[in-house]
């Protein structure tokens, strides 16, 4: 079945950097648009970024552009989320999902706190 397992959150200051890491298995990864979304507190779950199949297109919410960055490895069915220059306004649960057959599929998600 469709797994997704995120990991490399954290709790960082203002500023700073990380990299989070969403692994993926039970299905056929290298044909699949890949996408993170964040949810924080009391705020509605929204696409962070969006990586295509082969990763030669990718789109990004206007909040993260330029600081974001989305990238994927097909062989190691993996993609990834460069966040650089961190804001306290990005504190929130991050989720990568894939839809496939019509269905979302979501992993358990990683938290991101950016405070000093």
């Amino acid at each position: 079945q469709v797994q997704l397992v995120e990991s490399g959150g954290g709790l960082v200051q203002p500023g700073g950097s990380l990299r989070l890491s969403c692994a993926a298995s039970g299905f056929t990864f290298s044909t699949y648009a890949m996408s993170w979304y964040r949810q924080a507190p009391g705020k509605e779950r929204e696409l962070v970024a969006l990586i295509t199949s082969v990763g030669s297109i990718t789109n990004y919410a206007d909040s993260v552009k330029g600081r974001f960055t989305i990238s994927r490895d097909n062989a190691k069915k993996m993609v990834f989320l460069q966040m650089n220059s961190l804001k306290p306004e990005d504190t929130a649960v991050y989720y990568c999902k894939v839809r496939s057959n019509s269905n979302d599929y979501w992993g358990q998600g990683t938290q991101v706190t950016v405070s000093s």
